[in-house]
């Protein structure tokens, strides 16, 4: 807990922040520590002037205080995120184990000419034909955990990356390569694994460290290349890739088709599979791929064709990751509906940048405060008894765990050691905090 009752701590929540405090200034620190209480207890609007607020400091600190840290402070929110990841992996993934990371990008909606890096930009959730919002788009890097109490894989957001259309950040999948190589430099003693859909290819993974593995989603139309063949010993330059390969189709017809027994979103089921080992030079250069051709409802030719350079995993495992990767789109939904990622109005470069990925941090902060010291088996019973409706409820959701998370820290503002009384506005916010809970 902090030194001082202004700014009460649930000790431990406090655990888990005070890992972050070099990353800070001292009144820094206290200045993220108050906003991070206040983004995880309001249940209105995420912005800055809310997440005082809700923090109960709108009366202590005045509001350019939280203004200046997101555009002034020192620090860094790639330091932030390094940090994020490595307290995740501490905490639940279990030691040895490669570090799994899925990578998307999605877009925050904003008005205003003045809001730094907006545009127009895809959005594959918007209506209508085209597709596309005005907003902030971000790439962001989550690590895929398993956790006990959940049978699906949960992603937790870690770091985020804006596209600034003009510059070398323009390019989606150079943001993901930076992020891959930050998060292997963080963990140099384990192997990194990552996970995107067919966005993500491209020659910018030619320089992937040799112990960083990539799964993607092949596309229809992708130039494949055989193995290069043996050097012949005559003078001149090996050839770095064999023959060209023919199209997917035809690849299916020709396959050879085995049995796989694979779990994804929450079921095994047999399918069929064929692997291919080969090249991909135009993306990966001259490093071996497997390509996994998935034939699942179709009778014929194939339905899915997942790649990766990771050789030593089977066709199920190759699969299964790829299917991992649906798990970073619910936490970007979570992060949006149950967090509200993005609400913060800030306009400035400084501000813009910063403000997603502490409240990504926030998210990640909430999620390991749960599995290790959140959860009981008595929050689901006590859900179904509030809500009967719910009949096949059988696991937390992620607005469980945020909700337990906002009553402790607003409890912890009422400890026996404080001689006055609540007021009602206190009592009232505690009462709409177990009414969001209730609803």
């Amino acid at each position: 807990m902090l030194p001082d009752a202004t700014l009460p701590v649930p000790s431990s929540l406090m655990n888990l922040l005070a890992g972050l405090f070099p990353l800070f200034t001292a009144p820094s620190f206290r200045t993220f520590c108050g906003l991070a209480c206040g983004f995880l207890t309001q249940t209105g609007k995420r912005t800055v002037c809310g997440m005082l607020t809700a923090a109960g400091l709108a009366q202590v600190w005045p509001h350019d205080r939280a203004h200046w840290f997101f555009s002034r402070a020192r620090w860094n929110p790639d330091e932030l995120g390094i940090a994020v990841a490595k307290l995740v992996v501490a905490l639940l993934v279990p030691a040895g184990e490669p570090v799994s990371v899925a990578i998307d990008d999605t877009l925050f909606k904003r008005r205003g000419k003045k809001v730094w890096a907006a545009s127009w930009f895809h959005d594959g959730s918007a209506a209508g034909p085209d597709k596309t919002g005005y907003g902030n788009n971000w790439v962001i890097a989550a690590i895929i955990v398993r956790l006990p109490f959940l049978d699906r894989p949960a992603a937790i957001p870690v770091l985020a990356k804006l596209v600034v259309k003009g510059t070398n950040s323009k390019s989606r999948l150079w943001l993901a390569a930076r992020m891959a190589h930050m998060i292997a430099d963080a963990f140099p003693g384990r192997e990194t694994g990552v996970v995107a859909d067919s966005a993500y290819a491209g020659a910018e993974l030619k320089k992937l460290p040799a112990r960083t593995t990539w799964t993607t989603r092949l596309r229809k139309d992708a130039a494949l290349c055989e193995l290069p063949p043996r050097r012949t010993g005559k003078p001149g330059r090996p050839r770095a890739k064999g023959d060209r390969l023919p199209s997917l189709d035809k690849l299916a017809a020709t396959a050879t088709w085995q049995p796989v027994a694979a779990t994804r979103y929450r079921t095994t089921a047999p399918i069929q599979a064929a692997v291919i080992t080969c090249l991909w030079y135009s993306v990966l250069g001259t490093r071996q791929v497997q390509v996994v051709l998935i034939r699942d409802r179709s009778a014929t030719g194939y339905d899915l064709a997942p790649v990766t350079t990771d050789l030593n995993a089977t066709a199920a495992h190759v699969i299964e990751r790829y299917a991992s990767r649906w798990s970073i789109e619910v936490a970007i939904e979570d992060a949006k509906q149950i967090y509200g990622t993005g609400q913060a109005r800030n306009r400035t470069a400084r501000a813009v940048e910063r403000t997603v990925p502490f409240m990504l941090a926030c998210q990640a902060l909430a999620y390991c405060w749960y599995a290790t010291d959140g959860h009981d088996p008595a929050d689901v019973t006590s859900h179904r008894a509030r809500s009967p409706w719910y009949t096949t409820k059988t696991q937390p959701s992620t607005a469980d765990m945020a909700a337990k998370l906002r009553r402790v820290i607003i409890a912890a503002r009422f400890r026996p050691s404080h001689p006055d009384q609540p007021t009602r506005e206190e009592i009232h916010l505690i009462r709409l905090a177990w009414a969001d809970l209730a609803a």
